[in-house]
């Protein structure tokens, strides 16, 4: 293969040998929040730039996999994390064009922010790669997408299932308005059946203490709610807690991510069904095919994470979610 080799996504829990890891450009931490290597040279390694919207576990454990990726596939990166925060974004979209990498991988604020930064890449002629949610392909480079109304519906039809016809009341906990939460919460609540009400929806900002408050509300409200549909496992943690405190121990949970943490939570039934998405898998998609499509390679413009729905029973079987210590 021309400039170097691509080596393939990593997926059921095979780490990257150190080897490989060793040989890689190690990733220097600097003064601005930024990491990244030396100056690229016009013969040099590929530059990435990752801007990642927030400091979730979600969001953590992509930048490890996308640093992870790049580091044994030779590639420089440099990251920048938005905070939430869509002005910060394009700021760091704009960074990203002045350091002139090769291409920018964004995990969206929220598709306001998106449509700045595609248009701001492309007048800068520098491609933008997309995880999670995608744009019109002639804008962007490619991208890997998690089909959140897909996920959504995942956890849709386990109630379905498990309410069995019941008249049944179900609260919605998001995550912050925009793409990525009104994506999952719309598969959710259009996938359930008529006999499932819901009764509260509100967005706790995928910050797990506002989650707590929003919870302990919900319960005090409905003190009949029978399940709660939560967008990130952290939040639903801390709506466990609450429900809990205040006499809703049978409030069933589902939620999304498939961490390590929410697999043995469906063990011990603090939750009852989760939908793995793996950050691991997404973060190495993303770095294999804007190497591959950079190169001009044979590669999917828009590829897929897959989504599965996990349960107490199939919990051993999940896939590796973040990656392991680091590799």
């Amino acid at each position: 293969m021309k400039g170097g080799f691509l080596l393939p996504p990593a997926h059921h829990r095979r780490p990257l040998t150190a080897s490989l890891v060793g040989l890689g450009l190690g990733l220097l931490l600097s003064g601005c929040g930024l990491e990244s290597s030396a100056a690229p040279t016009d013969d040099g390694p590929i530059t990435l730039g990752f801007v990642n919207g927030g400091s979730t576990e979600f969001h953590t454990c992509l930048r490890e996999s996308i640093a992870n990726t790049a580091r044994s596939n030779f590639a420089r990166l440099v990251t920048a994390d938005s905070h939430q925060d869509a002005a910060r974004e394009l700021a760091n979209v704009r960074t990203m064009i002045a350091r002139h990498v090769d291409a920018i991988i964004v995990q969206t604020v929220d598709t306001t922010a998106l449509k700045s930064d595609i248009a701001q890449a492309k007048k800068a002629h520098i491609p933008i790669f997309l995880t999670s949610v995608s744009a019109d392909p002639s804008d962007i480079l490619g991208a890997v997408v998690v089909d959140l109304k897909a996920v959504g519906r995942l956890d849709a039809d386990w109630i379905e299932d498990d309410a069995a016809g019941r008249k049944v009341q179900v609260a919605v906990i998001a995550g912050a308005p925009g793409a990525a939460s009104d994506l999952l919460v719309g598969g959710f609540t259009k996938g359930l059946p008529a006999n499932v009400r819901v009764v509260a929806d509100r967005p706790a900002m995928f910050d797990a203490a506002k989650a707590k408050t929003v919870a302990a509300s919900m319960i005090k409200a409905h003190p009949g709610l029978d399940y709660a549909f939560v967008a990130n496992e952290e939040m639903a943690f801390a709506a466990r807690k609450a429900f809990d405190a205040a006499g809703g121990k049978g409030v069933k949970i589902v939620t999304v991510n498939g961490t390590d943490e929410a697999l043995a939570a469906l063990k011990d039934g603090r939750f009852a069904a989760t939908v793995s998405n793996s950050a691991k898998d997404t973060g190495e998609l993303a770095v294999t095919d804007v190497i591959g499509l950079l190169r001009g390679e044979k590669v999917d413009k828009i590829a897929t994470t897959p989504a599965r729905l996990v349960t107490k029973a199939n919990a051993d079987t999940a896939p590796l979610y973040c990656p392991s210590d680091g590799l």
